[in-house]
């Protein structure tokens, strides 16, 4: 079910109706559903029983963090194997046994409740029924990583854990000194550095939160807004459905966490409309995997890696944003004038005026669902903790939700006013006294919906979103969970220093050489396994290795952060647009190779960031000193979209009209010189691109004079 505001502007007004048919739910690794009978309620109840357990440990944070991170796991473990009974085991003894699996994985984070005390004082001299626990823990972690997320991630992390075990028989330099059976599952089992490590810490404080505030906006009609503005914003220009799918991708990327969901749900709208416009579908589906891949990189959750990033880094979050903001801009303003050149050159228009929304109307009407999105990143940059800014969010779409169907209620438009006005200085007193006066509006909205049996069905909206969003948080805190293996490997045996020496002694002759290295590790990695714990591993291995030869630390996380992303649009696996095949009907190694073309910028913006680290807002260089830093950004940032455009001629052969082969090399020349970060290459590369533009536009002007 789904509120939206009314069409006549001001407050809102419910309309509650079923999801449209076209809209699937997001899962990865599971078939959709909770299951039937007894178990599927169990299941859906247990989802919102995770989300409750999160939201209250978020709001009120009276549990120890250890104690959280374990309960964190062990909801995952019991809702994981608990799904896998529900719909993939075929008999009734598989369901059991699965469910068994689930109970058992629940039972070890209330073994480290109860035994949380006790396990402080036996560090380093557990007994048998902790190490029994800590090996189920290991064991169950693996199979329900492999089973939610695939093989690629659950066999990189059993290569890491069989170094722990084998590594001192291995030759120089990957020789250790070894590890007791003991040692290693106290280190992976019950420290911070382990499974619950950093990575399953930003799970259960951050991503869980955002997960579930994405969840919640939904449902409350947010992506119809979003098609809505950006059908009316776009839809009429040339390539008009495509410029759609780039504008709604990058406003679902606001909110949204992954990549391969945003395909799915954007796609089933984009895809077809595209195709009925006249585009091929290899291209449609390739449109839509990298504008959904770019909404990772979008702030203000960029897929959950921002508050990993500033958590790892122990930097203000709003720096990671002011780090991504001009290279998200950047990215999805190319794959816009990639689609505009594909556009012409195939002579595809865009849809007729008078179908589309009017899209300051959409904003109008739905003005309300902007609020709580508002609120989150006025609490961001205002200096508030993500786990504060994520449950105050939420808290307000929330009141949001349950706030419509009262005020439909209410007949005269003035009082309608009057309990809006209240109820939002109710909601925003929380900056003043605290969540507990929040919880106890939400509370006397729900007992006020349940008391009217038009109201009763909102109270559903808030409780499906609880689930969904469970749901939804399922394969990212697994692969949190599964990749504190292999960060618990680097720092229990240090074969990360040896990793970090290699690529210091290679970038000491040759820092390109370095990067280059850098970005196949990301691409390889993704191939198997999402962008979160790719980003984990390698900034882990590359991040202090590229900070030794110079590259500024935010940057080098950067740098990882957007090849992990690039890695779902390279083939041969390019999971976002095997994601985008079914709907595109094409092959997703097509609509792979469009999407390479597509995203040029992210393959290029990250090394020109590294040596002009002002394109991200870093630190300025030579033209700084000389002449100041905003004269150096405007001047990177020309130089850099001068660059990237003059390459997106150069792979589509087109601008006013299609360019002849001198023509494309000249531009490709150009954008190669702009790129490179050379003496004299800037001035040869504004010289080609002037050459090029004057060339191309009096060889197109004399044709049509003679036409």
């Amino acid at each position: 079910m789904s509120v939206t505001p009314t069409q006549a502007g001001g407050p809102v007004r419910p309309r509650l109706d079923p999801l449209p048919p076209t809209e699937p739910e997001i899962h990865e690794g599971l078939p959709p559903g909770w299951g039937a009978g007894l178990a599927g309620r169990l299941a859906f109840w247990l989802a919102v029983a995770f989300s409750l357990f999160q939201l209250w440990a978020a709001a009120y944070g009276t549990l120890p963090s250890q104690i959280v991170r374990a309960m964190h796991v062990a909801f995952l473990l019991l809702l994981g194997f608990g799904l896998v009974g529900n719909l993939v085991a075929k008999t009734r003894g598989g369901q059991l046994f699965f469910w068994g699996l689930g109970v058992l994985g629940f039972c070890t984070g209330l073994y480290q409740w109860m035994e949380y005390n006790d396990l402080i004082r036996r560090t380093g001299f557990l007994n048998q029924a902790d190490l029994i626990m800590g090996t189920v823990l290991i064991v169950l972690v693996f199979d329900g990583a492999r089973r939610l997320m695939g093989w690629p991630l659950a066999v990189i992390a059993g290569v890491f854990l069989a170094y722990c075990f084998l590594g001192q028989h291995l030759p120089a330099p990957f020789i250790h000194r070894g590890y007791d059976f003991d040692q290693i599952v106290e280190h992976f089992a019950f420290g911070t550095e382990g499974i619950y490590g950093s990575p399953i810490y930003v799970s259960s404080a951050y991503i869980f939160i955002f997960v579930v505030f994405a969840a919640f906006l939904e449902r409350a009609g947010m992506l119809n807004l979003f098609n809505d503005f950006a059908l009316g914003m776009v839809g009429a220009r040339r390539g008009g459905p495509a410029q759609v799918a780039v504008l709604s991708s990058a406003l679902m990327g606001t909110i949204s966490g992954s990549g391969v969901a945003n395909v799915v749900a954007s796609g089933q709208f984009t895809i077809p409309m595209m195709k009925k416009s006249g585009f091929k579908p290899a291209f449609a589906g390739g449109v839509e995997a990298t504008a959904s891949m770019g909404g990772q990189i979008m702030p203000p959750v960029m897929g959950a890696v921002a508050f990993i990033m500033a958590e790892t880094l122990n930097v203000p979050y709003a720096a990671v944003v002011q780090a991504a903001i001009v290279p998200a801009v950047l990215y999805f303003g190319v794959v816009f004038w990639m689609v505009w050149l594909q556009s012409g050159r195939d002579d595809l228009k865009g849809l007729a005026k008078s179908s589309l929304p009017n899209p300051w109307h959409a904003v109008r009407d739905q003005w309300p669902l902007v609020l709580p999105l508002a609120a989150l990143v006025y609490l961001l940059f205002a200096g508030y903790t993500p786990i504060f800014a994520g449950t105050m969010g939420l808290a307000l779409v929330t009141v949001l939700i349950l706030g419509a169907p009262l005020a439909a209620m209410i007949g005269p438009f003035a009082f309608r006013m009057v309990f809006w006005i209240a109820l939002g200085l109710a909601a925003a007193s929380f900056l003043r006294f605290g969540v507990d006066l929040l919880m106890i509006v939400i509370v006397g909205l729900i007992l006020a919906c349940a008391a009217f049996k038009g109201t009763r069905p909102t109270i559903g909206i808030i409780r499906d979103a609880l689930a969904q969003g469970a749901r939804n948080a399922l394969p990212v805190g697994m692969a949190c969970a599964i990749v504190g293996i292999v960060i618990g490997t680097l720092t229990l045996t240090g074969i990360a220093s040896t990793f970090i020496g290699a690529i210091i002694a290679i970038g000491q002759n040759n820092l390109f050489l370095s990067l280059v290295l850098t970005m196949l590790t990301c691409l390889v990695l993704g191939m198997g396994i999402p962008t979160i714990p790719n980003y984990i591993i390698t900034s882990s291995l590359a991040g202090p290795a590229l900070l030794e030869l110079g590259v500024p630390l935010l940057v080098s996380h950067m740098f990882v952060f957007y090849f992990g992303i690039m890695a779902d649009l390279t083939p041969p696996v390019a999971l976002a647009c095997f994601a985008a095949a079914p709907i595109a009907k094409s092959s997703g190694l097509k609509i792979s190779m469009q999407a390479i073309r597509l995203a040029a910028a992210g393959f290029i913006i990250p090394f020109m960031a590294v040596y002009t680290p002002s394109l991200m807002l870093q630190d300025g260089g030579p033209i700084a000193e000389a002449w100041g830093y905003p004269v150096e950004v405007v001047y990177v940032l020309f130089k850099t979209v001068l660059g990237v455009g003059m390459g997106g001629i150069a792979v589509v052969s087109y601008l006013w009209d299609r360019t002849t082969l001198a023509e494309r090399g000249l531009a490709l020349a150009a954008a190669v010189s702009l790129i490179l970060a050379m003496p004299w290459t800037d001035q040869a590369g504004f010289a080609l691109a002037a050459v090029f533009l004057v060339v191309h536009w009096l060889r197109t002007r004399r044709a049509r004079v003679a036409a």
